[in-house]
């Protein structure tokens, strides 16, 4: 069960990665095996590894369970096992399908991404031309299907406002195209946060902006940055 690792370096503000909610499920069947795959959005090895731990329960009867996974903004982390498969012919097809994925013109950037392939032997060998092309389209047509979400590193910044302007305070933000993040609600005060781009340009726009839909009555405190799933991105 050997495992190839791959550690590039670099530093990214943004990549993209599958959209939040339950594994993304999608089935292919070639010469009677069947190839399910499985891509789940995990955030570290843990992550990962318990992803494929999981399957190899749910599915213990099926001989193989290939995986692939790359994580971090600069997909530092990348793994792939063939568990069981000629070697390089299941992991590396599955990891190259992840690292090769275009979202965008030109643009390969797919990270936080855990592939596995579950494979029913149908009584037919593939070869090992015929075991690449068939994982690596296994993840490849799953890909296809799959919600997408962009996320980038923004600046995380506070609007402290009555909680009787939250609502509609919030609705003119989010008409004039900003990100927002989670709101805090007390009696008080509501805390409603804006997740913009970390350049002075940008916080300079927004805080002109908030200053015109509230009146003068509302400011923008800059916090610290994260990482945020951008909507229709």
């Amino acid at each position: 069960m050997a495992e190839d690792a791959v550690s590039p370096g670099s530093r990214a503000a943004v990549y993209t990665t599958l959209a939040a909610g339950p594994a993304f499920r999608h089935e292919i069947e070639i010469k009677r095996s069947r190839f399910i795959t499985v891509l789940a959005r995990t955030g570290d090895e843990a992550g990962a590894r318990s992803v494929v731990a999981g399957l190899r329960k749910e599915f213990h009867d099926a001989r193989h369970h290939c995986s692939a996974f790359v994580l971090g903004a600069d997909r530092q982390v990348q793994r792939s096992n063939d568990d069981g498969e000629p070697s390089g012919t299941a992991g590396i097809p599955m990891l190259e399908a992840l690292l090769k994925r275009e979202t965008g013109p030109g643009v390969a950037d797919l990270s936080d991404v855990t592939a596995v392939v579950v494979r029913y032997f149908g009584g037919i060998l593939l070869g090992t031309g015929g075991l690449v092309r068939a994982y690596s389209e296994s993840v490849s047509g799953a890909l296809d299907r799959a919600p997408l979400v962009q996320r980038r590193r923004l600046r995380i910044c506070s609007v402290a406002v009555a909680p009787a302007a939250a609502g509609r305070l919030e609705n003119d933000l989010r008409a004039a195209g900003y990100v927002m993040a989670e709101t805090s609600y007390g009696a008080q005060t509501t805390v409603l946060r804006l997740a913009l781009p970390d350049e002075p340009e940008g916080l300079a726009r927004a805080a002109e902006r908030l200053a015109a839909v509230s009146a003068g009555s509302a400011s923008l405190v800059p916090g610290e940055t994260e990482w945020i799933d951008v909507p229709g991105s």
